[in-house]
């Protein structure tokens, strides 16, 4: 997952504070079986060669790698790699999407997943993974999309329900001061479209309660503590009551839909 360096307060969910480990493992629990189920509708085969773009965690780097085998190759990048291991059948290099050249071509499959929203340049960004596909390649984004399900609790049945939905307002709101386009998910079909990719659709995930909401709700509240409060937009009381509130199974806490879309570079 790229940082976001649009100001000076930096990524919200940077890759470097201890939080990250517990985003990246239930992202992976709620959204690789999605992903998995695209590259296995988009045809992954021993053989391909494959960039995970902005991969934070190991676990779509690793999933591909089995996917493609010894004949293949993927490469994970990311700004900050430390949650890459080596050795793991993939190869990592640091790198920034959204500044600097891809770090190759004629790539059959790229994926980026929660990475363009939080680039400050993510039409160069996105130019910039078109044009290292080869004729026929296959590029895969999945954003979540806040501004079109903002609540973290959608049955907001009594207090504890509206404070978990006031303070995700409140991350929010961070995020738009960072200049994260809320509503970038939708967006993806007619990006794609525009960048000359063919075949182009898309569909959307959206989990809406179970133990791995709670813990990346848990990890993100976390992590985005300081700033919301150093921000005035939440007290330390309220953060306490809802990580109990988490904790104690009160809530159906959800995620905001991930929008998955896809095209092919014409052959």
């Amino acid at each position: 997952m790229e940082r976001d360096t649009a100001s000076e307060g930096g990524y919200l969910l940077s890759n470097a504070q201890a939080e990250a480990g517990a985003r990246f493992g239930a992202l992976s629990e709620l959204f690789d079986p999605s992903t998995f189920r695209h590259f296995d509708a988009l045809g992954v085969a021993p053989g391909w060669h494959c960039w995970e773009v902005g991969a934070g965690g190991p676990s779509v780097p690793a999933r591909l790698a089995q996917r493609v085998g010894p004949a293949g190759r993927v490469l994970a990048t990311d700004l900050d790699v430390s949650w890459l291991p080596a050795g793991a059948g993939f190869e990592v290099l640091r790198h920034d999407v959204g500044e600097e050249r891809p770090p190759g071509e004629g790539f059959d499959l790229i994926h980026a997943r929660l990475v363009l929203v939080h680039v400050p340049r993510r039409d160069e960004a996105l130019a910039a993974m078109v044009s290292a596909l080869r004729p026929g390649g296959w590029l895969l984004l999945e954003e979540a999309d806040p501004a079109l399900q903002p609540l973290a609790c959608p049955d907001e049945s009594g207090p504890a329900q509206r404070l978990a939905n006031k303070l995700k307002h409140d991350f929010r709101a961070l995020m738009a001061e960072r200049g994260v386009d809320l509503a970038y998910g939708r967006t993806l079909p007619r990006r794609l479209r525009a960048a000359g990719l063919t075949g182009v659709a898309a569909d959307a995930y959206f989990p809406v309660t179970g133990p791995a909401c709670a813990r990346l709700e848990r990890a993100t509240v976390e992590q985005i503590r300081a700033r919301l409060t150093a921000a005035g937009l939440a007290t330390d009381e309220e953060i306490d009551a809802h990580l109990a509130n988490l904790d104690a199974g009160r809530l159906d806490v959800a995620t905001s839909p991930m929008i998955s879309a896809w095209g092919q570079r014409p052959g």
